[in-house]
């Protein structure tokens, strides 16, 4: 029988980054810039030292000639999602602030493991500081889920040995009911007295927000991010196609019908002079800081308050977007809940709303058109069943 001799590796540029790195032994080592000599002579002697040790790696490797660790492959990976992540606009989408939400606990555990090391018994302590922390079991998932495709993009990119990403990819997702993580309350839809009684405690951009989502079912985002140039107002029924949308990503197209409650919601901000920039948002937050800043009154507090009065957005040093970002708008209607003493609610659950308004009234095929689903069972998420029509009948047969 023939010994298998392992083969001598060879010095390789990462194309990315233009470093040098090798494989020994299955693990990859990093030696500096591919076309530096020094990085050249580093390998050479890492190498000797490999031949000296039986071709097995040297107990202390040399200072140089590291294998990359956990914090060196998340640094290359967000290096690599800042670049793949952004939309049409070239803005980055919010996968970014999830994958670094979704590293934090993997770095406190493991950055200095050298990432060809991570083994499934580590991804799995990962998740219990995850669960530890207070995160409902949906996030845990997701967040799992984004640290697995890290390592998928590390052996794809040869950083890591394929077998490493084979074996996180056998962790299987936390199931409700059957872990430590708490499972969130279902999104319910919205009552309009609820909704009603925050309207006079927002600004106008913000009402209005609330008030088109009410009326079409357009998530959040796409409200946020309505340009005039995105809405068609040739027909009788107005078509907004968003420019960015969730499933983009997926080639489908997203066209959202505005009938004429919605339109009244929108014509004062289409007929503003000057005229509004075509792919400039509609509901602007300067618009609401400004109503703010000349003293507009609140239903519980009639005391006007002067022109210029307290420190600006600029003294402060916040920098005012061009539009509403998804907290900021969460956040004015979670304050407005407060003074009107009414349950919180959140933006999402206006669009729960519409969907069980459309469902009851026109059934679920009409949800899951005006929603913009491919699937009736996802408007089932979205649609409460409408339990009048069945206690009817049970109150007659049953």
């Amino acid at each position: 029988m023939t010994r298998h001799i392992k083969a001598a590796p060879t010095l390789k540029r990462h194309r990315r980054s233009g470093n040098g790195y090798a494989r020994f032994n299955g693990r990859q080592f990093w030696f500096g810039p591919f076309d530096d000599p020094a990085s050249h002579a580093r390998f050479a002697a890492f190498q000797a030292r490999w031949e000296a040790n039986g071709r097995e790696i040297p107990q202390a490797a040399l200072p140089d000639a590291r294998p990359l660790d956990v914090a060196d492959l998340v640094a290359l990976y967000l290096e690599h999602a800042e670049v793949y992540y952004r939309r049409q606009d070239g803005t980055l989408t919010h996968e970014v602030t999830n994958i670094r939400y979704s590293v934090r606990p993997l770095l406190q555990l493991w950055a200095a493991l050298p990432a060809g090391e991570f083994e499934l018994r580590q991804l799995k302590e990962v998740r219990e500081s995850m669960i530890a922390s207070g995160l409902a079991r949906p996030t845990v998932n997701d967040r799992i889920r984004r640290l697995v495709r890290l390592f998928g993009w590390g052996a794809e990119e040869e950083h890591v040995g394929a077998e490493v990403f084979g074996a996180l990819r056998a962790l299987r997702p936390l199931k409700r009911g059957r872990s430590k993580a708490p499972d969130p309350a279902p999104v319910r839809p919205v009552p309009w007295v609820h909704v009603a009684a925050t309207l006079p405690y927002l600004q106008p951009p913000v009402r209005a927000m609330v008030l088109l989502m009410w009326h079409t079912g357009m998530r959040p985002a796409e409200a946020r991010t309505l340009t005039p140039r995105s809405l068609d107002r040739s027909g009788e029924v107005w078509l907004y196609r968003p420019e960015q949308h969730k499933t983009l990503h997926y080639g489908r197209a997203r066209v959202i019908a505005i009938g004429p409650r919605g339109q009244e919601v929108l014509a004062p901000y289409l007929v503003r002079l000057p005229a509004p920039t075509p792919d400039v948002p509609l509901f602007s937050p300067k618009e609401a800081i400004a109503a703010r800043q000349r003293g507009a009154r609140s239903p519980r507090n009639e005391r006007r308050v002067p022109t210029g009065a307290g420190p600006s957005s600029a003294s402060r040093g916040w920098v005012v977007g061009p539009e509403y970002g998804k907290d900021s708008l969460a956040r004015a209607i979670a304050r407005a809940c407060r003074r009107a003493s009414v349950p919180h609610w959140a933006p999402n659950q206006l669009r729960h709303a519409a969907a069980t308004r459309i469902r009851k009234e026109l059934g679920i095929d009409a949800a899951r058109a005006v929603l913009g689903h491919v699937s009736p069972t996802t408007t089932e998420v979205y649609a409460e069943l409408d339990l009048s029509q069945a206690t009817a009948v049970m109150r007659r047969m049953g």
